[in-house]
């Protein structure tokens, strides 16, 4: 009878610390460490080219800005990129890696309960402490259970660690989708000035011939000199000359699409080597403003959720110096028969809490604190730097594309005046006016004016490229995302 009033009162006790460990995680539960708050960064109002035409800081966003260019193949390029490259795909795989990564820490949220069954054959020694000698079976099939109690926000300030690591990943998901693109239409616009480099070449090539063909029939009837003839002929072979890495260049610009595109090197050799002109770039940008950058960065937004991670380590290392309260029990079946294992007399229980609370370390958990602490500001730096590189290299994208603009604009009018000179040059040697090597000079120029002509015609469209990548364009940053839909 006090057996049983003393198990009576035991189950009460029970009972009753129960309520009270409940309640004291309803209610008493605090994240200790800081909380996070968004820091506050000056941002220039306004570019220091805001004021040319070409430009205009209106807030529209650059989200699909290769349609600028009304460039067909150049857009489906851009779309098999971003279904086949593989350094995106690898991106997609560490944002599938950072979500698994969440899951695990929110999985600590919850009880874990493992089952396990042993059959034990045992013997005791018959020259032991142990009275009783012989040998055992001991079967034994039961269920533990253990869960901690998040008293102190150790729990939560990982899954806040965690969360802030899966967004910086999709952040950097997204920067390298926009570096794909740009680089993808840098390798075209690549491949577009190497062909029109290589037309004013075969160009300046014909018009040598007809001159050496002029040459050497004035020769011929002694109204020029070998001289001339054979500087005709050094001058066309000189030209010859330069059309082999012209042609290089072309064929590894194609195999580098190719390769950006997922496929092997030549894939894409029939389609990309038949000569197209170099896109013209539209008047006017819209470059929004520089606080856009903010929001359309995703080096600006990775840095900034892993700085938010790293303050949520904090408090994940100052939870260490408070104690850890954790409920574990277990049930099982035990006995020496297998028959008798699942009768109500094999059945076995325990539970109760556990408090853990480390009461010295030599100042290991302190040290560990500062070091967080030392990280998360090395993580602020690094967020305040990536804003300054990101202003420092839009400003730098939109002077380098308007100054090459306006170079753009002299070497055309150049090459109007080249044009003519040739042609003046060259009636005046027929009519015998003028000495053969103004004929030869002006065709050199007007050479290097056209080639510099179409390297500058593709400067200007891959400097408008850098310009857009720069300002965070490329993806709608208000959009629905790629890979983040799923919930851990």
């Amino acid at each position: 009878m006090m057996r049983q009033r003393f198990h009576g009162k035991l189950g009460r006790r029970l009972s009753l610390l129960l309520v009270g460990l409940l309640m004291l995680l309803t209610a008493g539960c605090v994240s200790v460490g800081p909380d996070y708050e968004l820091p506050e960064l000056t941002v220039p109002t306004v570019w220091q080219e805001g004021e040319d035409p070409a430009l205009v800081p209106a807030e529209d966003e650059v989200i699909c800005w290769w349609t600028l260019f009304d460039d067909s193949l150049l857009e489906q390029l851009i779309e098999m990129g971003r279904q086949s490259n593989l350094d995106l795909r690898i991106a997609v795989a560490r944002v599938k890696e950072a979500r698994a990564r969440l899951g695990v820490a929110a999985g600590e949220n919850w009880p874990a309960v493992d089952a396990a069954g042993t059959a034990t054959r045992q013997r005791s020694s018959e020259n032991g402490l142990s009275a009783a000698s012989g040998s055992d079976t001991v079967y034994n099939v039961g269920l533990d259970a253990s869960w901690e109690l998040d008293l102190f926000g150790r729990i939560s300030r990982s899954v806040e660690a965690a969360r802030a690591d899966y967004q910086a990943s999709e952040e950097d998901r997204v920067d390298v989708l926009i570096s794909l693109y740009a680089e993808i239409a840098r390798t075209y616009f690549n491949l577009r000035t190497s062909q029109a480099r290589l037309a004013a070449a075969e160009g300046n090539l014909a018009s040598q011939r007809q001159v050496l063909d002029l040459t050497r029939s004035r020769f011929r009837n002694g109204l020029a000199t070998g001289l001339d003839v054979a500087q005709a002929e050094r001058v066309l072979a000189a030209s010859e000359a330069a059309v082999p890495p012209l042609r290089i260049e072309l064929t590894r610009a194609i195999n580098s699409i190719a390769v950006l595109l997922g496929s092997p090197p030549g894939a894409l050799f029939a389609e990309l080597s038949k000569p197209a002109p170099i896109p013209v770039p539209p008047a006017q940008v819209t470059v929004g403003v520089p606080a856009d950058l903010l929001r359309q960065r995703p080096d600006i937004r990775r840095a900034e959720r892993q700085l938010a991670a790293q303050t949520a380590r904090i408090g994940i290392a100052t939870a260490e110096l408070y104690p850890r309260l954790s409920l574990s029990g277990s049930f099982a079946f035990e006995a020496l028969e297998g028959d008798d294992l699942f009768k109500s007399g094999s059945r076995a229980l325990s539970f109760g809490p556990t408090v853990r609370w480390l009461l010295f370390d030599g100042k290991r958990v302190r040290n560990q604190i500062k070091v967080e602490d030392a990280r998360a500001e090395q993580a602020l730096y690094r967020y305040e730097q990536s804003m300054l590189n990101a202003l420092n290299e839009a400003e730098n994208a939109m002077t380098q594309y308007l100054q090459q603009r306006d170079t753009l604009a002299a070497l055309e009018r150049s090459q109007q005046a080249g044009r003519r000179s040739v042609k003046l040059a060259t009636d005046l040697y027929k009519d015998g006016l003028s000495d053969f090597q103004n004929v030869l000079d002006s065709q050199r120029a007007l050479f290097e004016i056209e080639n510099q002509l179409a390297a500058a015609r593709g400067d200007t469209v891959i400097n408008l490229v850098q310009l857009c990548k720069a300002i965070g364009g490329g993806w709608n940053p208000a959009g629905p995302q790629d890979v983040s839909k799923e919930n851990p």
